[in-house]
C-alpha cells in the first residue's frame, strides 16, 4: 500500500507533495526537518492523506497533485 500526502506549513504559504510506504515515519522525518526541501518551512499539518495499492497509481496522482492545477486544488480543500 503507498500513500500520496499533503503537507502545508503553518508558517509559510507553502504545499509539500509527497509518495511514501510509511505514512507516520515520513511526517516525522519532515517535522524533525531531516529533508532538505521541506526543512525551513517547519512545521506542518497533515491536509491529505490518500491510500494506492500500487506504486505507478501512487506516483500517477503525486504528479498531478503537484502540478499547478493540482496544487489549486490542494487549497481549495
Amino acid at each position: 500500500m503507498y500513500s500520496v500526502y499533503a503537507l502545508s506549513s503553518l508558517v509559510r504559504n507553502y504545499i509539500y507533495v509527497g509518495l511514501t510506504s510509511d505514512i507516520e515515519r515520513r511526517v516525522l522525518q519532515h517535522q524533525a526537518g531531516r529533508e532538505k526541501t521541506t526543512k525551513s518551512y517547519r512545521p506542518f499539518r497533515l491536509t491529505l492523506v490518500e491510500g494506492y495499492p500500487t506504486r505507478p497509481e501512487a506516483r500517477t496522482r503525486e504528479k498531478y497533485l503537484k502540478s499547478g492545477v493540482g496544487k489549486e486544488w490542494l487549497k481549495k480543500q
